[in-house]
């Protein structure tokens, strides 16, 4: 885009009242800056010095146009969860796998348009384990003269949740790569890029959330960190939760909310007392026996007219290992499903897959911590190997011996995925699964006791998803399937996969392109957790993948 039509975009966008503006240009300049969270001063990776990132802003149908240009020594990628990107998969950001690397120096233009979405979601570095500092919020406002399906808040926040270390996160991801063992547990958790109060650190403050006696609030809830399940409470207050990953449920009233790593939440809060100050608390959920960082990030929802030193009312966060907080939560939650916004779950199916996801152990005659062995995680006995050359790139031009297609679709091997086999060896292979344009599918995501169950939420790019189904034990194609919710089912790009059980999803492959499935807890990604799906063009003249851009990075 030239000077002159950039000059024409914005004056658009400064006058909103007269022109709708359907353009929004932003910039990210990724750098490096010292900071003092937990009394540390090492300098962290960042987007224009902000620890969160700048939220970005746009409406529904808005053109995005995001310039990133990498001053850091790290190569760098920006993904934009949650964004369709409806044949704009060279917009899309995991590296290798849509698009080169930005390598330091060089910039690149994610140009994108926001079709059909709105709400709350996240954009996050795609590449090494960068994220940790490397995020923000990304808020799709619905069209002007659009209403909100819920009554209008006094004023909308952002809250960003995510982890924080001491050290530099890549030191600590390849001391464990090296070694074969898992990687340290964060130092702590933050809100809005705050802890709150932590031991050994006098000058941390939390973050403040002002608000007035009477006044009803949404709150964006985005959780960014790395490895960790977050419960979110605010003492003393009730959360309507009328939002998750930017789609639209019916309200439902909770103390409590489940957030994993990747997933958002709008929740309405009404300011119902007449003064004080109230604990928020983000603290950790894992009901497997895994080391999590067990540190509760707070902050403090302060009243109008409170003085400073009044006492904060407390509240109790939920154990570590609180399944039923968790499963109370994700039960309740439904598609509104409303003439406006219909749920529409695909009714025929045209692939049904079966995958098992979880961990293993492959042999690593260099690695000093695992006696000659290395933790992987795999799906269906798949520990995935990233290519060099971008998937996308690779299928675009037909480039030979960069992937194949031969992803199994149900388990090689059967065996009782939630006990204990006595294989632990993994396969480990670059592989893609193809699907014809437009067709239909549904997949069974299945927890593996191989080392010991986990949750695992796992994120697909370039769709939205219906959770018709879950439940604990080895999932049972003729039981399980008949008490499957095919009429108002929750609507996600990230679901969690609960320990030792299933969880069964359904959606429609009408974006043309290829699009990466995998754990977001980053640690498992790492260890191999993640598979492509290869979507084929159809035949219409919209249902075809666009050119790449002319600035595409190269590998």
């Amino acid at each position: 885009m030239d000077s002159w039509v950039r000059f024409l975009a914005l004056l658009v966008c400064l006058f909103p009242a007269l022109i709708e503006c359907s353009v929004r240009h932003y910039k990210f300049d990724v750098v490096m800056r010292k900071t003092t969270r937990l009394c540390s001063t090492k300098p962290i990776v960042t987007v224009n010095g902000q620890f969160p990132g700048p939220t970005l802003y746009a409406r529904e149908d808005d053109n995005v146009l995001v310039k990133v240009v990498n001053h850091v020594k790290y190569n760098v990628t920006i993904h934009w969860h949650g964004v369709r990107q409806i044949r704009t998969g060279w917009s899309d950001g995991p590296a290798y796998i849509t698009q080169c690397p930005i390598q330091p120096g060089q910039s690149y233009v994610y140009n994108f348009t926001i079709t059909g979405q709105r709400g709350t979601l996240l954009w996050h570095a795609h590449i090494l384990w960068l994220r940790a500092t490397v995020h923000g919020g990304l808020v799709i406002l619905p069209k002007r003269g659009v209403p909100y399906p819920f009554p209008k808040p006094h004023k909308e926040v952002v809250v960003v949740l995510a982890e924080w270390w001491k050290s530099d996160t890549e030191a600590v991801i390849n001391k464990a790569l090296q070694s074969g063992s898992a990687p340290n547990v964060s130092d702590a958790h933050t809100i809005n890029g705050h802890p709150g109060p932590v031991s050994h650190c006098s000058t941390q403050d939390g973050f403040t959330l002002p608000v007035q006696s009477g006044k009803t609030y949404l709150l964006r809830i985005i959780n960014a960190a790395l490895n960790e399940e977050l419960f979110f409470k605010i003492a003393g207050h009730q959360l309507t939760i009328v939002e998750v990953d930017a789609s639209y449920v019916k309200p439902v009233k909770l103390d409590t909310i489940l957030i994993a790593p990747g997933q958002t939440t709008n929740a309405l809060i009404t300011a119902d007392k007449n003064s004080g100050k109230y604990l928020v608390a983000a603290s950790p959920f894992m009901d497997s026996p895994i080391a999590v960082d067990n540190l509760t990030a707070t902050a403090t929802l302060h009243y109008s007219g409170t003085l400073a030193n009044t006492p904060t009312t407390l509240t109790s966060p939920p154990p570590q290992n609180a399944t039923a907080v968790a499963n109370k939560f994700i039960k309740s939650l439904r598609s509104l499903n409303s003439k406006t916004y219909p749920a529409q779950v695909p009714l025929k199916v045209d692939h049904k897959l079966y995958f098992t996801v979880g961990l293993g152990i492959n042999p690593c005659p260099t690695c000093t911590a695992g006696n000659g062995s290395r933790v992987v995680a795999s799906i269906n006995n798949v520990t995935f190997v990233m290519p060099t050359t971008a998937l996308l790139q690779a299928h675009y031009f037909n480039m030979g011996g960069v992937f194949t297609t031969d992803f199994p679709g149900n388990p090689p091997h059967v065996f009782n995925y939630t006990g204990t086999p006595s294989n632990l060896q993994t396969n480990n292979g670059t592989k893609v699964f193809r699907l014809s344009y437009n067709s239909t599918v549904e997949l069974v995501l299945q927890d593996t006791g191989i080392i010991a169950p986990e949750n695992h939420p796992v994120h697909l790019h370039g769709f939205n998803f219906f959770a018709v189904g879950r439940g604990l034990g080895n999932y049972n194609p003729k039981k399980d399937s008949k008490h499957f919710n095919l009429i108002d089912p929750v609507e996600r790009n990230t679901i969690g996969v609960p320990s030792g059980g299933w969880v069964a999803i359904r959606f429609r492959a009408d974006n043309p392109g290829v699009w990466f499935m995998h754990c977001h807890l980053e640690v498992h990604t790492t260890w191999g957790l993640k598979m492509a799906f290869l979507v084929d063009n159809g035949k219409g003249p919209n249902q075809s993948l666009l050119p790449p851009p002319s600035d595409l990075p190269k590998c």
